[in-house]
């Protein structure tokens, strides 16, 4: 059979399957309509209103656009007309998307770029530039405005994408078939849902080339499985460090291969090192609470790794979502006057919710109200719905980008560690995923006016032991201004700050040995955000070596290595069971 016959008969197959697996979807989720109709009326009142108001604005953006893009089809046909087959000049600028030289050099892609790239930006000109709409409203609008936008991008397309027109034809087709073999995987393995997988999933295992770092589970409840590390230096400070990772996805984020593996580096600096293991909730969690997690997940945790230890204090950290509830629970333990903890990291932490940054365009009741609504049906906040909403704050580096390499290019997704993990998601318990969205998001009751957590009223004054913020330059997910906000309306005199390069991953994520990413740092902390910034120090290579010095000067005297559990049973070995554990993923999720 030829190759071209096999193709065929392998597009046929493809093609019912892509029909079974398109069955199964279609569901709707109410978390996952988009913002409601009345972002969209307020802004046709207020474009309205713009225009009775002030005509000449409107007729000013109409003009600058047609003015571009005739300016540019006369002169691409001029040219076209003098047999000339280069494109007129392009000053439209550098954009990943259109990295392929054939969007510069071929006169027809390069025409579809420009014009594209003239209409996005009289679009986003014309939504950042709509009065008499709350900033708020205008930030949504100008957000989903580019998320239109850059679905319509002529990459996205097979007819108008170059680099997947000419793969095929290099491949007769084989591209295009592999593509389509690929899209129709990704359905399958998600219900008829379009997720697209981001890496190759046969190039990694949890427990066999991630999260290698020894160790033993040596405690378990219903919320937490606790690690503690073997250690790998003769002595070992006193203090033990306890990093609570955020339940939002795994712990091995910091363990992946162990030349990324903070825990391992850590460890290696002579530490003690212990990680919580969330367990990956079930709709039979549907009503654990956001007290739960700060009595049954954070206080037991620190209660447990003193005991494994036998030290009387542990340093503690928190990254993201967790670094937020550390903070809780340690307001709380200032209300209780309770002991046990020295000093507090906060990873890429956002503790004060009054400028929401990217993910604030979701955190309106459009979404929280769909949000709420299918959590009452499925009993879980369901990690498809975390994964497309971080996505799509990078829509095209998570979505279009691998979508175009995986379904018109037919390659196989990366061998990429990071990305791996980033699909590795997990569920919220229901009621515990809406607290935290209306009472600390929205409401912004930590900051302003205290929340109620277990019995108390916490402020985030309360929190005053030594601590330590690292935030990351371009996180799109936790804004390193907020995040320094935040730490400043802490009570603690003893508090370091640290702006990584890069973003909410790959800021933390940056070993030494890569030399990749820099540091910002700076003791003054009397003005804003951008007051730092301005007179900030940046320091060349990765901030783990500081947070190891900063650590040193408050884990107290060196120690005999300690054996995990201190001579008592443990559950078994690392990574623990609770990280590989796939749940029921809710009722009718």
């Amino acid at each position: 059979m030829s190759r071209l016959g096999a193709n065929l008969v392998r597009v046929e197959e493809l093609s019912q399957r892509l029909v079974s697996a398109l069955s199964k979807g279609g569901k709707v989720r109410p978390s996952l309509q988009g913002p409601g109709r009345d972002l969209f009326a307020r802004a046709a009142a207020a474009s309205m209103a713009d225009m009775l108001s002030d005509p000449g604005k409107m007729i000013e953006h109409q003009t600058r656009y047609w003015g571009r893009a005739l300016k540019h089809y006369v002169e691409a046909q001029s040219r076209l007309a003098k047999g000339q087959m280069t494109p007129p000049e392009d000053a439209t600028g550098r954009d990943r998307r259109f990295r392929d030289p054939r969007w510069q050099e071929h006169p027809y892609f390069n025409y579809l770029k420009q014009q594209y790239l003239i209409a996005a930006e009289a679009i986003a000109e014309a939504a950042g530039d709509l009065q008499g709409l709350p900033e708020k409203d205008r930030r949504r609008l100008s957000y989903f405005a580019g998320q239109i936008v850059d679905m319509f991008s002529p990459a996205n397309f097979l007819g108008t994408n170059p680099e997947a027109l000419a793969r095929a034809v290099e491949t007769e087709g084989q591209s295009l078939v592999d593509g389509l073999e690929n899209l129709v995987r990704d359905l399958e393995a998600n219900d008829g849902e379009l997720l697209v997988t981001l890496a190759d999933r046969d190039a990694f295992e949890v427990g066999g080339n991630l999260a290698t770092m020894p160790g033993e589970v040596v405690f378990r409840n219903r919320l937490f499985e606790l690690i503690q590390y073997a250690p790998t230096t003769g002595e070992v400070r006193e203090v033990p460090i306890l990093i609570f990772p955020p339940w939002i996805n795994k712990f091995y984020i910091l363990d992946l291969t162990e030349r990324n593996s903070l825990i391992r580096w850590m460890a290696a600096q002579g530490f003690t090192v212990l990680v919580v293991s969330w367990k990956n909730p079930g709709p039979d969690y549907a009503d654990v609470s956001l007290d739960d997690y700060v009595a049954e997940g954070f206080l037991a945790a620190i209660e447990q790794a003193r005991d494994a230890t036998g030290a009387p204090e542990v340093n503690v950290a928190g990254y993201c979502i967790a670094g937020t509830t550390l903070a809780l629970t340690l307001a709380l333990m200032k209300r209780r006057g309770l002991g046990g903890v020295r000093s507090a990291t906060f990873l890429t932490t956002l503790t004060d919710f009054s400028d929401q940054g990217e993910v604030g365009v979701f955190l309106d009741d459009d979404f929280l109200d769909g949000i709420e609504a299918e959590t009452r049906e499925a009993g879980v906040l369901s990690a498809l719905f975390m994964s497309r909403t971080f996505s799509f704050l990078r829509s095209n580096d998570l979505i279009y980008g691998p979508a175009i390499r995986s379904y018109m290019m037919g390659e196989r997704p990366p061998a990429f560690d990071l990305l791996y993990w980033n699909g590795d998601a997990t569920n919220l318990p229901g009621r515990m995923a809406m607290q935290y969205l209306r009472e600390l998001c929205q409401a912004n009751r930590f900051a302003e006016g205290g929340i109620a957590v277990c019995g108390e009223t916490l402020r985030l004054s309360d929190v005053d032991l030594p601590l330590v913020a690292i935030a990351c330059e371009t996180d799109h997910i936790a804004a390193w201004g907020q995040s320094y906000a935040g730490i400043r309306k802490m009570g603690a005199t003893d508090r370091t700050f640290v702006l990584s390069e890069s973003g909410h991953i790959a800021g933390i994520v940056n070993p030494p040995s890569k030399g990749k990413y820099g540091h910002y740092v700076n003791g003054d902390w009397s003005g804003d955000a951008n007051t730092w910034r301005a007179a900030a120090e940046r320091r060349e290579g990765s901030w783990w070596p500081l947070w190891s010095e900063w650590l040193d000067l408050r884990s107290g005297a060196l120690v005999p290595a300690r054996t995990p559990g201190g001579g008592r049973a443990t559950l078994g070995p690392a990574p623990g069971t609770y990280v590989t554990e796939a749940p029921d993923p809710g009722r009718n999720a």
